[in-house]
This record gives C-alpha cells, sequence and structure tokens, in this order.
C-alpha cells in the first residue's frame, strides 16, 4: 500500500510538471499520473494472489505521509514501512507492523496483503482508484475515501486525552458519549449520559463553545466520569484536528478527547 501512494505521488509531480495533459483524459485508458495522492486515505478493497481474489475486511488502508513513508492497517495490525519510487514501478521495503493477536481469517488476509505488498509493484491510478501489481501478476486495489466533515458527522467519543498520553474509556462507557456539529453553530448529542444542546462556534481549526443545557439524570459512575470529563472540555476555546475518520479535540489545558465517525454508508 505505501508504495503504491509514493508511486502516485512521483507520478502525480511528472504530470503536472510536462503541463501538457495529455492521455489523461477520462475514458482514454490511459493511466492517469494527475491524481493528488499526498493526504490521501486509500482503503484496500481486495488482494488477489494466484488468481483467487480476497475481500479487504473493513479498516484496512494506507495513508500517504511527506515524510516518504507510508503507515495503514493491513486488517488488523498497524503498519509503516519507507519505499523508493522510480516512474510507476515502486520498491517497498520491510514493513514494521504490531503484533496483535487477530481471528484466523484476518490473519489470513494479512499474511496476503503484507506480502503482496513488497519488492517492486507497478502503480496505475484511474479516478478514485488505485492498483499496485507485482511481476507475478498478483494485486492490490484501492479506492480513496474523503475525510470525515466536522460538521454533519456523529462522532463517536473512544477516548479521553490528556498531553501526549490516551487512556480508553471505562468500561461500560464505549459508544455512550457521541456528538454532532451543526451548520447553525451547535452542538448536540450526550456526553455519555444526558442529553446536551448548545453553541459551537468553528472558525479555522478552533470550536469556541458557549453554553451547554442538558437533562440531569443520574447514569452509572463510569457514564458519569467520562461526561464530568467532556464537559469540562467543553468549555470555552478548543482546537481540533481530523484524520481521516479520526477527531481531536484540545483544550487549552491540554486535557481531550478522540472520536470517530462510523464508514460511509454506515
Amino acid at each position: 500500500m505505501t508504495v503504491s501512494v509514493l508511486a502516485l505521488l512521483t507520478l502525480a509531480a511528472c504530470g503536472t510538471e510536462s503541463g501538457s495533459g495529455s492521455g489523461s483524459g477520462a475514458g482514454s485508458g490511459t493511466v492517469r499520473t494527475d491524481l493528488p495522492v499526498t493526504g490521501v486515505h486509500w482503503n484496500v478493497d481486495s488482494v488477489t494472489v494466484g488468481g483467487k481474489r480476497t475481500v479487504a475486511p473493513d479498516g484496512a488502508h494506507v495513508t500517504i505521509t511527506a515524510d516518504g513513508r507510508a503507515t495503514g492497517n493491513f486488517g488488523c495490525n498497524h503498519f509503516t514501512a519507507p519505499v523508493r519510487v522510480d516512474g510507476d514501478m515502486v520498491t517497498v521495503k520491510p514493513a514494521t507492523a504490531t503484533e496483535m493477536g487477530c481471528e484466523k481469517d484476518l490473519q489470513q488476509f494479512e499474511r496476503a496483503l503484507s506480502s503482496t505488498f513488497s519488492g517492486r509493484l507497478t502503480a496505475a491510478v484511474a479516478e478514485k482508484s488505485l492498483t499496485l501489481t507485482t511481476a507475478k501478476g498478483d494485486s492490490i486495489a484501492f479506492t480513496s475515501e474523503r475525510a470525515a466533515p466536522l460538521i454533519g458527522t456523529t462522532w463517536t467519543v473512544t477516548a479521553l486525552v490528556s498531553g501526549s498520553a490516551s487512556s480508553s474509556l471505562p468500561a461500560g462507557a464505549g459508544k455512550k458519549a457521541q456528538l454532532s456539529f451543526g451548520k447553525d453553530d451547535s452542538v448536540q448529542g450526550s456526553p455519555g449520559c444526558n442529553q446536551i444542546r448548545g453553541t459551537a462556534t468553528v472558525s479555522g481549526s478552533a470550536i469556541t463553545f458557549g453554553r451547554i443545557n442538558g437533562t440531569k439524570m443520574m447514569c452509572p459512575d463510569p457514564q458519569m466520569k467520562v461526561e464530568r470529563a467532556l464537559l469540562a472540555i467543553l468549555a470555552g476555546r478548543t482546537t481540533y484536528r481530523i484524520d481521516h475518520r479520526t477527531l481531536t479535540l484540545t483544550a487549552a489545558n491540554g486535557e481531550g478527547f478522540s472520536a470517530t465517525a462510523p464508514a460511509p454508508g454506515k
């Protein structure tokens, strides 16, 4: 995966330098080299090995970074790998990956994907798709996916953040805290137990929260603990960052939370 993105990045650079635009039109049957790939989230659609195509599990992806590395997920474990690009040929060097235990079917997919995503690969781009092919004819198919928008998305809180450290929500509080931002400078949802609604003005990378109103129910301690922490964060000026489907929101004192958006169509 890493390879593909970087390969595309090099191709894109070559295409823009020429300025001719020849051979890149839709329906021309040629490989486009003008598709932006830096910062693009490429979902893995499938891996084909020995003529057998295996559909990728949800979450398998790769994102190309500016420092010449590919980061992503093989289907269960996260990875990073350096690559060398020469035209549309990409040489993928050994990847470093986490070593979490995965279900049997995920392990089989990861082995197929990681073995295919190695050595010399040929990258081809067409519209929003990317294909990486080995010399043997095995291949990986990708589709690009836009980052989730801040406004209109239901964000589910997954972790609390304090400085550079983060901690998952306590047992019993998972998937209870959800927030959504509206075009009318509003925020609503539940910080863990009660329903809330208030004002949230977005300006650049900052969100300034105003008065927050909500119900006054008492809930189990894990939910109330998360709610108190989130309400303290949703007060005054905060900064936010979106990395594909992950939102990180941080208050001035360094306290914050991370939340995820549902996959498209879910």
